[in-house]
């Protein structure tokens, strides 16, 4: 029997790829069809996505998948990155330029937010975490800034939905990408129209919901003549993340994961949200998972701050590619200072290293000059910042984390690999790498029915790619500057 292709079109924050999934009846292997930019673009009305090139981006990854594999090509699925979204008018006209997420439009919104709704209310409907970029806040700048756009709005499709209706013709929102707006209901699954009316932002803009793993629809006939199939486009979990916790090859009970990139991202997964005081006070957020499940989870900056460094200094041309930023981060000295990962502070592009000293300054510690200083107290406060994670999961949840499950392209950073391990003072499993696109193909196969759920899912990835494990080897340096890590909040 000839093996069967799912493609998967995975668009981060960073860059997009076309990945190939060949299932040849018992393994999963991928290829990589096509990668291709992703750059937001500064406009004299704040930070946008290049939201038609990535379309344009996207039907070239189909149209190679097609050249390449033929009829093999069973089907397509989307994922992107969260909370942002475009508007579309009665007539399925696009409103406006989609904005990215770290424009500044929405700072000062949260606190207006809170003056009408209690942090409470809004936790206990939505249960996730309070942070400006959220869909919610977004919405809610249109409405100070550019009201008239509201009024000619008729659906809000987030990201993946937005292109999924440009290949299919059909306005759906996945459940998984929702989930991440703020917007919906965490118990009821559905939108939480009470707070949004209580916040003047109309219902109307919120369309039907598909559960991941559903089939949208073929794709239009403009578009399988452009790439030369008639392919059924599937929603495998809208949103990267979902995808990557469904690629978790866990097989202990007590597990967590990370999926380590731009962002990072680390929870349990739930059979249900956690609401409690605790869970807000500590800012974790409930995001929806495939299969029925619910990510409870903590997003951290990532290595956005080392991506962010990175192209500051090409600009000033100081050149280096990864490698080399992470062999003089291991050359630097350790704990020069020790960085909050989830401070707004770092969520803006620009001048990383110097918002990196002077919030060290206005912290009261030693300012990281060197590059190898700022990257490795960017890494090694990340992996503080995940340990301070970890344990706070552990006690809302009241259950112990046995190991830490890492999938994603930051598993290629040996370096925070290792820092992480020593830092939560327990085991690391890191792989697979491409974790996002292999749960987005994964999940194909769930709607084509090959496999009937999340059992299964994390099988064939068992079976299919290779992990590392990741031992602590000086786990008592990580104390003193743990301390230091929650002092400085």
């Amino acid at each position: 029997m000839a093996d069967t292709i799912y493609l998967a079109l995975d668009l981060g924050a960073e860059s997009g790829r076309a990945m190939a999934g060949r299932w040849n009846g018992a393994t999963l292997s991928l290829e990589e069809i096509h990668r291709f930019p992703n750059r937001a673009v500064e406009l004299p009305d704040g930070w946008h996505w290049n939201t038609l090139g990535l379309y344009e981006s996207v039907r070239d990854g189909i149209r190679k998948a097609v050249a390449t594999h033929g009829k093999a090509v069973r089907s397509l699925g989307l994922d992107t990155w969260g909370v942002d979204y475009g508007l579309l008018d009665a007539e399925g006209g696009l409103v406006g330029l989609p904005y990215q997420y770290r424009d500044a439009r929405t700072r000062g919104l949260l606190d207006e937010v809170l003056a009408t709704v209690p942090r409470a209310e809004i936790y206990a409907a939505t249960g996730i975490q309070f942070m400006e970029i959220n869909t919610l806040y977004q919405i809610l700048a249109t409405t100070r800034q550019a009201p008239d756009v509201l009024t000619v709005a008729d659906r809000l499709l987030h990201t993946p939905d937005l292109f999924n209706f440009w290949l299919t013709g059909e306005k759906v929102s996945e459940y998984t990408i929702a989930s991440t707006s703020q917007c919906l209901d965490a118990t009821t699954r559905d939108w939480a129209t009470g707070l949004l009316g209580r916040l003047g932002i109309p219902s109307r803009l919120f369309g039907p919901l598909v559960a991941p793993g559903s089939a949208i629809g073929p794709l239009r006939d403009a578009v399988a003549r452009e790439v030369g199939a008639d392919l059924e486009v599937i929603a495998p979990g809208g949103h990267d993340t979902a995808c990557a916790v469904a690629a978790v090859p866990a097989t202990a009970e007590n597990w967590a994961y990370l999926s380590s990139g731009t962002w990072s991202l680390i929870g349990v997964e739930r059979p249900a949200p956690i609401l409690t005081p605790e869970a807000m006070a500590a800012n974790f957020t409930n995001e929806g998972g495939v299969c029925g499940t619910i990510r409870f989870l903590k997003n951290i900056m990532g290595l956005w701050l080392v991506q962010e460094c990175r192209r500051d200094w090409a600009e000033a041309g100081q050149a280096m590619d990864y490698d080399e930023i992470t062999r003089i981060a291991e050359e630097a000295p350790p704990f020069t200072a020790v960085l909050d990962a989830e401070d707004a502070a770092f969520l803006a592009p620009g001048d990383m290293p110097e918002r990196i000293r002077t919030w060290c300054r206005e912290h009261g510690q030693t300012a990281p000059e060197t590059p190898g200083q700022i990257v490795r107290t960017a890494l090694e406060s990340l992996a503080l910042k995940y340990r301070q994670a970890v344990e706070g999961m552990e006690a809302i949840t009241g259950r112990p984390v046995d190991v830490l499950h890492i999938v994603g392209g930051g598993t290629r950073n040996r370096l925070l690999n290792q820092f992480t391990a020593d830092a939560l003072n327990r085991p690391v499993v890191t792989g697979p790498v491409e974790a996002t696109a292999a749960g987005n193909v994964l999940m194909q196969m769930v709607a084509d029915g090959e496999l009937e759920g999340l059992a299964d899912i994390r099988r064939v990835v068992a079976a299919s790619f290779e992990t590392e494990t990741w031992e602590p080897q000086a786990p008592e340096a990580w104390a003193e500057p743990y301390r230091r890590l929650v002092g400085a909040e």
